[in-house]
């Protein structure tokens, strides 16, 4: 069977990323390929580069007899199954996973390896993101030795747009006509609470999906926090990635598929009339990445596999929702953000105004920016009067403020003046994007610019599908020539809060979307 050549370049997503240096090599020239293994510009790559032997040896089960599985590409029986997996891998009980040899005559192709339904899955604290892709090229001969079982998934996934309570497909999300693999199709974005897993699992099961599928890609903390469950209840392996690389290489190859993914507000500084408008991130490094879920992390991306995490903060998408239901009794995201389209925020919070009668003219500072977030709720007749919708606005200001007010900070310091917000923080919550685009383009008198990517939220999980297929194509090149030892590079720690770093003062904000008194720090 094919075996990938080293001077390849694997897949289409390893040229689009350049997770591995194409330089063409004479076959004398070791040295040389052992010298473009590993990237020097991010010590977080570096160690993600060995962690591809862990995720293939689970996903093509050594150890273990592997299913059989029928797919678009390939069938092979269980016996067929089972001596592929006799004598593709041979290991010593105490070599590492780094240590993991091939034997060349058996290795099949990567299709083999790789069968249908394609997954992405990136699980957070709060949501969920599963990204489907749907192959729309079957031939006539594919489509008679399919699976029914894939068949009924492909169709339940792809005619449905609800699933139980809190599952949903962004139907206007899609993306058609996509090339993966060789394949092209369609990719399907979903999500549904991360506290509704058991009943993902459950489906999963009842759909058949077990007998098919036994490895799933997946990024996020609930990676590793539901791994016994899906081994557990539905049988399948968990390959994880890191949540930050799958991150950027989500959002690049989006924007390269997708002629309108970025945008930003024109006439930010006038939020009645600020309009969206496309952006050509053809050329993005670099940048600063704001990614806004439970918890905030923010990077500084300077190339595709150089990046480091420089700030963070605990006040996010999960604190926003967190005080609203305390506050407001609201039980959903959408029902926080509906509450507050409807609200108005200078009942709540303390303005400029309020302390100085008017403008504070010596700073610039007009009389209705926020000065206090919350300030006037210690008056009894203020806090009497005050409705749920303003409670709720008053909250998506405040945690909008402190978000823009650290992502300017950051961006000053790095010296990047384009700063990019992603996160299902701001799914469908144009309060916050305006706000944000505001306090980028005032506080910097036009300099820095605030942007902002359709597909918010799916990024990660649509990047771990592209980098699993990746690191797959790879694994089976690099072992034929080059097994490496493990890497003990230090990866560089990030996670989705950064407790110790919380506003001096607040940052732009606006009460509602048709409102143009804004809030920002000092």
């Amino acid at each position: 069977m094919k075996v990938p050549a080293r001077d390849s370049k694997y897949s289409f997503n390893l040229k689009i990323f350049k997770l591995h240096n194409d330089k063409k090599s004479s076959a004398s020239t070791h040295a040389s390929l052992a010298s473009t293994a590993s990237p020097p510009t991010s010590p977080m790559i570096s160690t993600k580069r060995n962690s591809w032997r862990t995720s293939w040896r689970a996903a093509i089960g050594v150890g273990q007899k592997s299913k059989s599985v029928n797919n678009n590409n390939n069938i092979s029986d269980d016996k067929n199954s089972d001596n592929m997996n006799a004598s593709l891998v041979t290991e010593n009980s105490n070599e590492s996973c780094s240590e993991l040899h091939l034997n060349p005559d058996r290795i099949p192709n990567i299709d083999d390896m790789m069968s249908m339904p394609w997954f992405g899955m990136d699980i957070g604290g709060t949501l969920t993101k599963l990204v489907y892709f749907e192959p729309k090229d079957i031939t006539p001969d594919e489509q008679d030795r399919e699976a029914g079982i894939l068949r009924n998934i492909r169709r339940y996934l792809t005619k449905n747009s609800a699933y139980g309570k809190t599952g949903h497909r962004d139907t206007h999300l899609q993306m058609d006509n996509v090339e993966i693999r060789k394949r092209r199709g369609s990719l399907h974005f979903i999500r549904f609470q991360t506290t509704d897993m058991g009943n993902f699992l459950s489906l999963a099961k009842q759909k058949g999906m077990a007998e098919l599928v036994t490895t799933v890609c997946a990024t996020g903390g609930g990676a590793f926090k539901f791994e016994k469950d899906f081994r557990d209840q539905v049988n399948m392996k968990l390959a994880k990635f890191d949540e930050l690389d799958t991150l950027i290489k989500g959002i690049l190859f989006a924007d390269m598929h997708n002629s309108t993914e970025c945008y930003y507000y024109e006439n930010a500084r006038e939020i009645v009339k600020s309009e969206k408008r496309a952006f050509n991130f053809s050329q993005p490094f670099p940048f600063i990445l704001v990614n806004v879920g439970s918890g905030v992390s923010i990077l500084a991306v300077y190339g595709p596999d150089n990046y480091k995490r420089i700030s963070g903060t605990s006040l996010g998408g999960g604190t926003f929702l967190g005080l609203c239901c305390l506050l407001t009794g609201c039980t959903t995201f959408e029902e926080a953000i509906q509450l507050a389209t409807k609200g108005d925020n200078r009942k709540v919070d303390k303005l400029v105004k309020d302390i100085y009668g008017g403008d504070y003219n010596r700073f610039s500072l007009p009389g209705d920016l926020v000065a206090s977030s919350f300030g006037q709720m210690h008056i009894n007749e203020k806090r009497c009067s005050v409705s749920r919708e303003d409670l709720a606005n008053a909250t998506l200001v405040t945690i909008t403020n402190n978000i823009g007010s650290i992502a300017r900070m950051c961006a000053l310091n790095e010296k990047i003046d384009r700063v990019v917000f992603v996160g299902n923080f701001l799914r469908v919550n144009p309060i916050s994007m305006k706000l944000l685009a505001y306090a980028m383009e005032f506080w910097s008198n036009g300099t820095m610019k605030g942007l902002f990517l359709e597909h918010e939220g799916y990024f990660g999980a649509l990047g771990c599908l592209l980098q699993f297929n990746g690191e797959l194509a790879a694994a089976l090149s690099d072992s034929l020539d080059h097994p490496q030892p493990p890497n003990t590079s230090t990866t560089q720690t990030h996670s989705g809060a950064d407790p110790s770093i919380s506003p001096s003062a607040p940052t732009p904000a606006t009460e509602k979307p048709n409102d143009n008194t804004d809030s920002t720090s000092r």
